[in-house]
């Protein structure tokens, strides 16, 4: 069962974190969110490694929750299962996370690449949260990361609807970072990894600690947050080596101090 999340680097920085349930269409059972868990925990501690990229391959990301690990729980049994802790370990992970995105992301595929801080998406992908389809609605953040995303009426009728978005849809609204040809996302999530991978990690760590502390804070608390973040990178090598080599017209290198 350890093979259904495969795990690969870090390499020049670079953590690749790919969901293997091929017969299932990477559908999300209890197992792979434990293993999701416990590498962004692993990994967000790691000093190698400075960004990471999630991702189910190139015929599908997630497509929703394994309803066979569902159909007969009853409220006991889901509210014991402390799955919210599971999914906090994904959207507390330090480090920068690139989604790159192929087929299906419905349900908690759409809320877990909705944990990333980047969405690569191909054209044919297909975003969606059809739980009210089953009776249910998203139970890790898809109404509130979706509203947060889109806006309130393109989430509502998408949560209401159950009806799924292209990846080119996805873009237009404001659900992923870039859009690309569905045979390119791979490569394109890879690519923007080894570029924030070559960045100051401080710089990175603080950047989106602050973006995601102040983006539902009052305007004068999240600047407060952002200056005090600013100033303190002052007190690091890494500021130091990039201003230096600026100036010296050099490529820098950066070490995480």
């Amino acid at each position: 069962m350890d093979n259904e999340v495969i795990l690969t680097g870090p390499e020049a920085g670079v953590a690749t974190l790919r969901i293997h349930r091929p017969d299932a269409r990477n559908a999300l059972n209890q197992n792979v969110r434990r293993l999701l868990a416990a590498h962004f925990t692993a990994l967000g501690q790691d000093e190698e490694t400075r960004c990471i990229v999630l991702t189910g391959g190139e015929q599908y990301f997630v497509a929703g929750a394994d309803l066979r690990d569902l159909a007969e729980c009853s409220a006991i049994d889901m509210h014991l299962r402390n799955v919210h802790l599971l999914w906090r370990a994904i959207a507390e992970c330090p480090k920068p996370v690139i989604a790159a995105v192929n087929g299906y992301a419905l349900g908690g595929g759409c809320e877990l690449a909705m944990h990333a801080d980047i969405i690569v998406a191909g054209e044919n992908a297909s975003f969606g949260q059809p739980e009210i389809r089953v009776g249910i609605m998203p139970g890790a953040g898809g109404t509130q990361r979706l509203a947060r995303a889109i806006g309130k009426f393109q989430a509502m009728k998408m949560l209401l609807t159950g009806l799924p978005i292209s990846g080119k849809e996805a873009f237009s609204m404001g659900l992923a970072s870039e859009v690309v040809e569905d045979g390119k996302v791979q490569e394109r999530a890879a690519e923007l990894a080894k570029i924030i991978a070559n960045m100051p990690p401080l710089a990175a760590r603080q950047i989106k600690e602050v973006l995601l502390a102040g983006q539902d804070a009052p305007l004068d608390t999240a600047l407060m947050l952002e200056r005090k973040a600013f100033h303190l990178l002052f007190g690091s090598h890494d500021q130091r080596e990039g201003m230096r080599a600026f100036l010296e017209k050099r490529k820098p290198v950066y070490t995480g101090r």
